[in-house]
């Protein structure tokens, strides 16, 4: 018989790699991993030319373990090799040019960061398998903690459902008007829940909560910066109807979060909220720092004039330094801040579908 090469497509992970022959119905398996790192495979199947004889070499680019798991099927046959050594390959082989008869298999192929991802999700999986009671008898707090989580998240709730409700309704009895004076009607409210937020940047520090303390820090800093030294101290500013736009925008994400984490509390979970809490940020998040842009930059002549919050500079130097120009720093660091956020929220909503997806099958 004629001896031809078959199709061959290849996916790594860290520690393994995962080759797909395409040959059905394959007999006669010999399958080996050499001395000189080479995997040789030979078998008798149905491929692209017929039944024929069918065999193959591939020298990996680094070592491999010997033993080989291998699974024949009509259509295929799978084969699975461990690394020596758990890091990503750059490619398979140790010759730079690929063979003709391989290619990616897309159906397991993952680039490197979403490998790591995959990992971070493995491990996340098998720390939620712990047994409830396990980590009470560890954790003889946990309970209180889950109280404390489910009521701070419940009080956030709360206040801004306050505020979109009171805002929502002022739009629609009022209309525009309602823009220039959404300060005056729910600023306290505001000033009540954006200062419990701080909390979000310390509980990650006490390990109550899993989130990152940077980006928590980056949007609760963000946030009161708008609301505290823009708003707060600016009346020319609080009659503005950017004023609006941030705090409608603000409330929107958070009437969707808290519930989401306050369910998660005592281990409860809804289909379409956990959707809204990982899709709805996506056109808001920008809309809102774009709005709090807005805010600082139609500030910044406020501040010129009034000269509040200057600092005083040696003689040499002038009189002070407008606080102006501290703000258009802060302008810049805003849209840094919003590229890390959406980063760090992105790769959350990806590993929690991968998660999710991996539960289905």
């Amino acid at each position: 018989m004629q001896i031809l090469t078959p199709h061959v497509y290849w996916a790594q992970r860290h520690g393994e790699i995962y080759l797909r022959v395409e040959l059905s119905d394959a007999k006669n398996l010999d399958i080996n991993v050499q001395e000189n790192n080479t995997l040789q495979f030979r078998a008798l199947g149905h491929g692209a030319k017929g039944e024929h004889e069918y065999e193959f070499s591939l020298e990996f680019l680094e070592p491999v373990r010997p033993e080989i798991n291998h699974k024949s099927t009509q259509r295929q046959v799978d084969i699975k090799i461990k690394k020596q050594e758990e890091r990503w390959w750059d490619r398979l082989t140790l010759q730079e040019k690929k063979p003709v008869f391989l290619a990616p298999d897309f159906d397991r192929w993952l680039d490197e960061s979403d490998a790591e991802m995959e990992l971070q999700a493995k491990e996340e999986e098998k720390i939620n398998k712990i047994s409830v009671e396990s980590r009470v008898r560890k954790d003889p707090y946990l309970g209180l903690k889950r109280g404390y989580l489910f009521m701070y998240n419940l009080v956030q709730f709360l206040g801004f459902s306050w505020i979109f409700v009171n805002m929502t309704v002022r739009l629609f009895i009022l209309g525009q008007d309602s823009f220039y004076d959404t300060f005056h009607s729910t600023a306290d409210m505001m000033y009540f829940c954006q200062m419990m937020a701080v909390l979000e940047v310390v509980n990650p520090l006490l390990g109550l909560v899993k989130t990152g303390f940077f980006p928590a820090m980056i949007q609760v800093a963000g946030r009161n910066t708008i609301l505290f030294v823009i708003f707060g101290s600016l009346e020319e500013m609080q009659n503005r109807p950017v004023v609006f736009f941030v705090f409608y925008l603000w409330s929107t994400i958070e009437i969707f979060r808290y519930p989401f984490y306050m369910l998660a509390c005592i281990g409860t979970e809804w289909k379409l909220l956990t959707w809204l809490r990982y899709s709805i940020w996506i056109p808001l998040y920008p809309l809102g720092v774009i709005a709090e842009a807005v805010a600082v930059i139609q500030s910044l002549p406020i501040f010129d004039e009034t000269r509040l919050f200057s600092l005083p500079l040696p003689a040499v130097m002038g009189q002070s330094l407008s606080f102006s120009c501290i703000l258009q720093l802060y302008l810049a660091l805003m849209f840094l801040g919003l590229f890390i956020n959406f980063r760090h929220l992105y790769k959350q909503r990806r590993r929690r579908y991968r998660s999710r997806k991996r539960k289905v099958h």
